[in-house]
């Protein structure tokens, strides 16, 4: 059984950690390490991130790719783990990632849905934006182009390494990996891996929602974090 380090970029989500922190406590595998990298952030996300015994490094230059790049370096697990600051995984969920990290296995992802929002998404549409999700999932491992986000992303430390890490890039720096890990070895989808990751993104509304990710997907990754 492989040794894991669980990464976490963050800036300013002092409110979301504790509820990360705490599903991360409750998992049925624990890590060897809990690692938040504080994105120069201007509220308590370091002394939230450190009062739940997390292990926080501090990333001056701004971007999630700088911030994930940081914790790949620092970490000290063989496997990687990698999720959000306001996302919430399932208690199973670093347990049946160790289950696929098998030899000759580079990189893993698994399912999300949204958490409900009230007002905005009820229960019912959360599980619902899952099920739309393992579509799109599905359609892009036939494309032979397996869709890794970070929310959900796990990969051999070695691996990541060789293959450079990620993409210095405003955003898409995880599927970039992910594409770059599949040309080493496999990439492998964990159906038992389930991620909750907030809605609070569609607050501009779901058309735009989806037109920002579209244009993230086809690598046009301008003002992806704006709004």
């Amino acid at each position: 059984m492989p040794t894991w380090s669980v990464i976490i970029p963050a800036r300013n989500e002092a409110e979301t950690l504790p509820a990360l922190l705490l599903a991360l406590k409750a998992q049925r595998l624990q890590p060897a390490e809990i690692i938040v990298v504080d994105n120069a952030s201007s509220d308590a996300t370091a002394q939230v991130a450190a009062g739940h015994g997390a292990r926080v490094l501090h990333c001056a230059e701004r971007g999630v790719a700088h911030a994930r790049q940081m914790g790949l370096e620092a970490a000290t697990g063989e496997w990687i783990a990698t999720t959000d600051a306001d996302s919430v995984p399932e208690s199973d969920w670093l347990w049946a990632l160790d289950q696929a990290a098998l030899p000759g296995v580079a990189g893993l992802y698994g399912p999300m849905q949204f958490l409900p929002l009230p007002g905005r998404v009820s229960p019912p549409a959360a599980r619902l934006s899952g099920l739309g999700y393992r579509a799109f999932l599905g359609v892009m491992a036939a494309l032979d182009r397996p869709n890794c986000g970070g929310a959900n992303m796990a990969f051999s430390r070695m691996a990541a390494l060789m293959v450079g890490g990620y993409e210095d890039v405003e955003a898409r720096e995880d599927i970039l990996l992910g594409a770059a890990l599949g040309r080493l070895g496999e990439v492998a989808y964990v159906q038992g891996a389930l991620v909750h990751t907030s809605a609070r993104r569609l607050g501009r509304g779901c058309g735009p929602f989806l037109r920002q990710h579209i244009r993230n997907l086809a690598g046009r990754t301008s003002g992806y974090f704006d709004g």
